[in-house]
């Protein structure tokens, strides 16, 4: 595989509709790029430092399956839990996304990965965020989140 992909991350946010649209190229195959997606190593890359800080996650991927995550955002702890919804590896993975103790609905987020020249495309798609705060927020956070996971395994894929 080349190494020659641009992996900058980018991500919108349509405020209105609470929805965040956001991509990746990544040089590793979308077999591994599947494999940070559910697994442990989420606490490698799902992190933004002093904004939040993703410290355990555990997770029974399969359709039904629950997924957990807690840490720390903006110095407070965090717990964001949900079920995964369709699994179709190592093309797509969609789950529900909540935030424990929140007065929101759960969101969806969908993550669709292609096999292109030199590795692979993410996209995902956030839909369901009910206010344009959060909505900006969280799309922030994807694009950092998304950049990271790319530089992690770029750099793992060169060692």
């Amino acid at each position: 595989m080349s190494k020659t992909l641009e992996s900058r991350a980018r991500a919108v946010a349509d405020l209105s509709a609470g929805e965040i649209l956001a991509t990746v190229q990544i040089t590793v195959p979308p077999e591994r790029v599947f494999r940070a997606l559910t697994s442990k190593e989420i606490v490698d890359w799902w992190v933004r430092p002093g904004v939040f800080d993703t410290r355990e996650w555990s997770g029974d991927v399969r359709v039904g399956g629950k997924w957990r995550a807690t840490g720390i955002a903006r110095g407070e702890p965090y717990v964001l839990e949900g079920e995964f919804v369709e699994l179709d590896p190592p093309r797509k993975l969609v789950h529900t996304w909540n935030r424990v103790g929140a007065a929101t609905a759960p969101t969806l987020v969908s993550y669709l990965l292609e096999a292109v020249d030199g590795g692979t495309r993410l996209t995902l798609r956030h839909t369901g965020l009910d206010s344009r705060d959060a909505c900006a927020g969280v799309c922030f956070g994807w694009e950092s989140a998304l950049e990271r996971l790319a530089e992690l395994l770029s750099a793992q894929a060169t060692t």
